[in-house]
C-alpha cells in the first residue's frame, strides 16, 4: 500500500485548521520528573489524520519529531500479541486501573500480574515478553514504525534514554517485583535498557498517525500483509479506550469517544476502526499525564467530523 503525503484535503484539512486555532492558548506543563523533557514547550502544536489508503493531512507542527515515550507501547502490544495470541494474556490483564500509571499498589494484590499492558508494569511484562520472542524487543518496534511510517529516518534518542535510565528506579521496582513473581523472563538490567530505548524514540505526528493505521484497517499493515486478526485488532482497540490514557480513561472515552493512547512527551494516537488514524501533539500536561491540548483537539474533532466509535 503506497503511502502518500499531502496538505490539503476537502475533509479533514479545514476541519484540523480550525482545531489548530482553538488550540492557542490551551494550558498545562511539560513531563519535569524526565529532565529531558522538562525543557519542551508547552505550547508547540501538531495534529495530523492518517486515511486507510495512507494518505494523511497535517496541521501545525505535525512535521516535528518528538519524544513517543508510552505511545510506543501500542505497537510492542501488536507486535507480541502477533507473535503469542492469547497466551499473553496470562501475564497482563485488561482492565483499567484506576491507579497512576507507575503505581506498584495493586502488583502485590494481584500476584504480580498488572492491570493492563498500558500502565508500566504491564508494559514491562509485554516488553520481556517480546524480546524472549525476537532477542530485540527495542529494534523490532524501530523496524516496525520505520515500515509502517515510511520514514527510514525514525530513531531512538540516547540522550531521552540514558534520563529515563538515571530516573527509573521506580520502573525498576516494578521489573525486580514482578520477577520476584515469575512474571519476568529476562534479566531486569537487560529489560530496563529495552524499555527505556523503546520510550526514547522518537517520531513526528504525520510518522504515528501513519504507524497506527493497521489498527483501522483492522491488523492489515501498509505494505497489505496481516499482522493481526480482527479479533486481535478489536483487542488493542478496546484496551486502548479502557485502559489508554491511564486513570483518566473514562473521561478520555467521555470527551473524545475513540481508543487512544498518550504518553508523556504529550502525544497522542487515536484510531477511527474503518476510517482513519490520529496522532495530536502538545507537551502541556495534566495532573494525570494526558496533554491537554491533545485531549481537546481529539474532543473538537470527534465533534466537528461525527467520527467516533458511539
Amino acid at each position: 500500500m503506497a503511502i502518500m503525503t499531502t496538505t490539503s484535503s476537502p475533509a479533514f484539512q479545514p476541519v484540523l485548521e480550525r482545531i489548530a486555532e482553538e488550540m492557542e492558548r490551551t494550558p498545562g506543563r511539560p513531563a519535569d520528573y524526565i529532565p529531558a523533557l522538562a525543557a519542551c514547550d508547552p505550547r508547540r502544536f501538531g495534529m495530523a489524520v492518517a486515511e486507510l489508503d495512507g494518505t494523511v493531512y497535517g496541521v501545525g507542527d505535525w512535521r516535528v519529531p518528538f519524544s513517543t515515550q508510552s505511545l510506543t507501547k501500542v505497537f510492542t502490544l501488536a507486535l507480541d500479541l502477533a507473535r503469542e495470541g492469547d497466551a499473553l494474556w496470562e501475564h497482563v490483564g485488561r482492565e483499567p486501573s484506576g491507579n497512576p500509571f507507575n503505581s506498584l499498589v495493586q502488583l502485590e494484590y494481584e500476584a504480580g500480574i498488572p492491570r493492563n499492558p498500558f500502565i508500566n508494569a504491564g508494559a514491562l511484562v509485554v516488553t520481556d515478553r517480546l524480546q524472549t520472542r525476537t532477542g530485540d524487543a527495542a529494534g523490532e518496534l524501530l523496524a516496525f514504525l520505520r515500515a509502517e511510517s515510511g520514514n527510514p529516518a525514525l530513531d531512538f534518542d540516547e540522550e531521552v534514554a540514558a534520563s529515563e535510565s538515571r530516573h527509573g528506579d521506580r520502573n525498576a521496582a516494578l521489573a525486580h517485583f514482578m520477577a520476584s513473581y515469575g512474571n519476568i523472563d529476562n534479566d531486569v538490567p537487560v529489560l530496563l535498557d529495552q524499555y527505556f530505548r523503546q520510550c526514547s524514540l522518537t517520531a513526528s505526528c504525520a510518522d504515528l498517525a501513519l504507524a497506527t493505521g493497521f489498527l483501522a484497517r483492522p491488523g492489515i499493515r501498509a505494505d497489505g500483509s496481516r499482522l493481526l486478526t480482527r479479533s486481535q485488532a478489536k483487542q488493542v482497540n478496546a484496551v486502548m479506550l479502557t485502559c489508554g490514557t491511564y486513570d483518566a480513561a473514562g473521561e478520555f472515552a467521555y470527551r473524545v469517544g475513540l481508543p487512544g493512547k498518550s504518553g508523556v512527551g504529550g502525544g497522542i494516537v487515536a484510531v477511527v476502526p474503518g476510517r482513519c488514524t490520529l496522532c495530536v501533539w502538545s507537551p502541556g500536561l495534566d495532573e494525570r499525564g494526558n496533554s491537554v491540548a491533545g485531549v481537546a483537539a481529539l474532543e473538537r474533532f470527534t465533534t466537528l467530523t461525527g467520527l467516533s466509535v458511539f
